[in-house]
Parts: C-alpha cells; structure tokens; sequence
C-alpha cells in the first residue's frame, strides 16, 4: 500500500530525512518509532502529500504523492500531532465539514457520521462545541474526521500524545480495532506503545532508518 525508495527531504541545506526505504503492506499495523526531531513527522507529510520529497520516490496505493497527489489523499486518513480542529463548531458539524471537503455526498455523510461518532465514543458529546472537549475528546474527533471517509490508509502522528492515561487506553484499542479494514502506520516516540499495538517497527534516528523489525525481536536486540 505505501512504498517509499530512497527518499530524502531537506529544508534549505538542512537535511531532515535521509535516504528512507521501506514499505507498508496492507492491513498492517507499523508503528513508527524515533525520538522528537528524528524525521518522523516530516516523513508523514511526505507521505500524506503535504510536503513533495527532495529526493526519491513515494507512492501509496499505487500513485505518486507527486505526480498524483489528490489520489494519494483519497486513500489517506491523516492525523496530525496538532489536530486541525475548529472550535467554534460542534463535533457533529465538523465532522460533516470535514465529510463535505473530502468530497462525501450527504447521503454518504448521514450513513457514516453515526457509525463513525460512535466508533470513536462520541455520542454524548457530538452537540457539544470542539472547543469545550477535553484533550483526549479532540483527540477522538481527530481519529474521526480522518476515518470518516473511509480511507485505506491511515497516518497517526502522536495519536495520544499529552492524553490521560484511560483515554491511552481506549485510543490504543481503537486504533487496533481499525486494523484489517486499513493499513496503519502510527509515529510515536514511545516504545511500548508499538509494543502493544503494532505488528511491524520501523525506527527512525537522525533522518535515517537503522532498524526494521518485529516489537518481539527488536525488545531481544535492545535488551542485548
């Protein structure tokens, strides 16, 4: 579903990934692991189409982030570590928003957007405005608005970053529950949370991958 050769990226003579190669099978669950600074989330927005990579060659489900760009987002559920949210809407509003500029009809919208609401465990909140929801309940309208359409793919940038610990919980076991029906990849800097959640790690140091494993065997080679 994702394929990345020999990409790189740069910002000015600021190198921030180098030379990246890897691929993302589909249904898989890869967690993406590396300190703050390391590439991950400039590499997520290469992958999403946000930003064209210096170098190299990127496609998902077959089209190039470059060439195809509106292609590559149709397939693609994205979210970001800061969630792109409009506060002065409610849950239920947005969603439909978001629903509308991804191009969904609104028989396509009023099908989904219950299915999806509550998925994510919003259902008493999908009247309330985005702004007086607490942190982990943005996160969840996040999750939602980039499952909403269906997408292939998934990208998670920090998914429960600054989240209380229950709300840790429950968004782990949603983001496992949508396993099978997409093909995810999540982006953290937390080691037990692809321990728990993903079946493939790619790590990343510096702009560069150093290692590309099973949660199992890369904790042998740590602890070795």
């Amino acid at each position: 579903m994702i394929k990345i050769e020999h990409m790189s990226k740069s910002y000015g003579p600021f190198p921030a990934v180098i030379d990246v190669s890897f691929e993302v099978l589909k249904g898989e669950i890869v967690g993406f692991l590396g300190p703050n600074g390391s590439g991950k989330t400039t590499t997520m927005r290469v992958i999403t189409g946000f930003t064209p990579p210096t170098e190299g060659e990127v496609t998902v489900g077959g089209y190039d982030v470059v060439s195809h760009s509106l292609d590559v987002r149709r397939h693609i559920g994205y979210l970001p570590e800061t969630v792109p949210l409009y506060v002065d809407m409610n849950v239920t509003d947005y969603l439909t928003y978001m629903g509308e500029i991804r191009g969904m009809n609104k028989s396509w919208v009023k099908e989904r957007l219950p299915r999806v609401i509550d998925m994510v465990r919003l259902g008493e909140y999908r009247n309330t405005l985005v702004g007086r929801l607490s942190k982990g309940y943005r996160q969840r309208t996040g999750i939602a608005q980039a499952i909403l359409h269906e997408p292939d793919i998934l990208i998670l940038d920090e998914p429960t970053i600054g989240i209380d610990p229950i709300q840790v919980v429950e968004t782990r076991q949603l983001i496992k529950n949508l396993a099978g029906d997409h093909t995810v990849i999540v982006s953290t800097h937390i080691l037990p949370e692809v321990s728990m959640l993903c079946q493939r790690v790619i790590i990343i140091h510096e702009g560069e991958i150093v290692a590309v494993d099973e949660p199992e065997n890369l904790g042998t080679r740590l602890r070795g």
